[in-house]
């Protein structure tokens, strides 16, 4: 019997099992019930839901193969991912939960940005709705891709089947569950992730024998530069450290971890909240910096030779544990992916519900009629991005190149506007509308034009330029009103 298949199916399982419990324990029919859970969620699960679905397969494939190929100049990227998760906590959090319960108890990141100026123009929110409904269509797409990829790396399925038996229970539990459903089975996804990580480097220490000479030998970085394996991390050019530690910056636009604050049940939980975060996502990259260096020193040659170094961590489970204990660990590569895709679904439904169906189509909809539009909004877009994520032309692989550069366009687009939304009393709608319309216009008119000859991540202009335009915009604009005045006011009095 392959017990690395019956590991997956028991861990399949529990997510169907998960979606199908809170659908039938569902007493509130609302669409806040179902895209934000009630505002009921406790600070674990916040915490745990927002870091797995913050990290995809890439944790677990992506970055320790990157590393392993091309030294540690590459762990600045996780090393900008850690300040970012940190920041966001600390900064954003706390106020968003309270200003998006203040602004109309406002259930999406767009509305919010409208419920905020108390305005009756949905420019922004229609824009914004938009935008995300795209993107993350396109995201969706790519964890489909991504989780067919490490199923049949691991398991001897079809790539078709395997894309399938994904997006079922993934559409499953998410269109069932809403939410509740998409927070819980993060919190175990998130819990099965970090075990995993925490586990292989552990075992490696206790168990092996380690020759750290091979660490001496030359590596090529990405931009053709030769260095140590290990030297790599500080000799690495200043504009690629930057371009690594500005990823943090991401974190203050992305909708599907913001959501994590809007929904957390006190304020006050946001401490706690923080802390497991944070601790969890420390742990995490640093356990991953080690499999990729340890992985180099045991199996380096061999996985280089066949170009194949993104399966370090499925090689070194496979090396250390048994057969089923190999398989629960290679799961977490499976969770990593559905962790990611869930979270970004329930975001689309949310935004094509809350932001343009109900304000726009049918503005008399009923709770219960927008919960069944959204819930037939993830269907779509999951139908979407299945067919997307399967085509047999170049689709797929320009989808995954186009998700390596959707982190920079949420982040210069809206990571601006979401900071001075919540510090900055004087702060107008029209500042924020010309800052999401800077920031988005930069950000893709640097990755088509400069980024390639400056090396330059995209970002860091755009987040720069979006947080100038909204700035200007707002101090040329006249003052807001007494209303939006009194929400600032109300969100950040004492609390009680």
């Amino acid at each position: 019997m392959n017990y690395e298949v019956l590991a997956l199916i028991i861990y399949f399982t529990a997510m169907l099992t998960i979606g199908l419990v809170f659908f039938l324990r569902s007493k509130s029919k609302t669409d806040k019930d179902y895209f934000l859970g009630g505002r009921k969620m406790g600070p674990w699960v916040t915490a745990m839901s927002a870091q797995a679905s913050d990290m995809s397969a890439w944790l677990l494939m992506g970055l320790p193969g990157s590393i392993l190929a091309f030294g540690l100049g590459q762990a600045w990227i996780g090393i900008g991912l850690a300040l970012g998760t940190a920041l966001n906590w600390i900064l954003i959090a706390k106020r968003l939960r309270r200003f998006s319960q203040a602004a109309n108890d406002s259930i999406t990141l767009p509305q919010y940005l409208s419920n905020r100026f108390a305005t009756k123009s949905k420019a922004l929110q229609v824009v914004s709705a938009v935008v995300f409904l795209v993107c993350f269509t396109l995201y969706v797409a790519s964890a489909f891709v991504a989780g067919a990829n490490v199923f049949t790396s691991i398991f001897s399925v079809e790539k078709s089947t395997a894309m399938l038996i994904f997006a079922v229970i993934l559409i499953v539990y998410t269109f069932l569950g809403g939410y509740k459903a998409v927070c819980w089975t993060d919190f175990f996804q998130g819990t099965l992730m970090i075990i995993a990580v925490l586990a292989v480097p552990i075992i490696i220490v206790l168990t092996k024998d380690l020759d750290t000479s091979v660490l001496e030998a030359a590596v090529t970085a990405n931009d053709g530069t030769v260095y140590s394996f290990v030297g790599d991390l500080f000799a690495a050019p200043p504009a690629e450290i930057a371009s690594g530690l500005a990823w943090g910056l991401g974190y203050f636009g992305m909708p599907h971890i913001l959501v994590r604050f809007m929904s957390i049940e006190k304020p006050s939980m946001v401490k706690k909240s923080s802390i497991v975060a944070t601790v969890w996502v420390v742990l995490a990259l640093v356990a991953v910096i080690f499999i990729a260096v340890f992985g180099r020193i045991l199996i380096g040659a061999e996985l280089l030779a066949e170009n194949n170094q993104s399966m370090v961590f499925v090689e070194l489970s496979r090396m250390l544990f048994p057969t089923f204990i190999a398989g629960l660990l290679l799961s977490a590569i499976i969770a990593a992916s559905m962790s990611t895709a869930d979270s970004q679904l329930l975001v689309a439904s949310s935004s094509f519900t809350s932001d343009i169906y109900k304000p726009i189509i049918r503005k008399k909809a009923s709770d219960r009629e927008t919960l069944w539009v959204g819930r037939g909004v993830v269907l779509i877009v999951s139908v979407i991005a299945y067919f997307i994520a399967s085509s047999k032309s170049e689709g797929a692989q320009a989808i995954m190149n186009l998700v390596e550069n959707a982190w920079a366009g949420f982040g210069s687009a809206f990571g601006p506007v979401v900071i001075l939304s919540l510090f900055w009393r004087r702060f107008t709608y029209k500042g924020a509308l010309a800052g999401v319309i800077a920031g988005a216009l930069t950000d893709a008119l640097w990755l088509v034009f400069l980024s390639g000859s400056t090396g330059i991540y995209e970002l860091i202009p755009g987040f720069a330029v979006g947080m100038l335009a909204s700035v200007v915009v707002t101090l040329i604009d006249k003052k807001p009103s007494e209303e939006v005045i009194a929400i600032f006011d109300e969100a950040t009095k004492a609390e009680d």
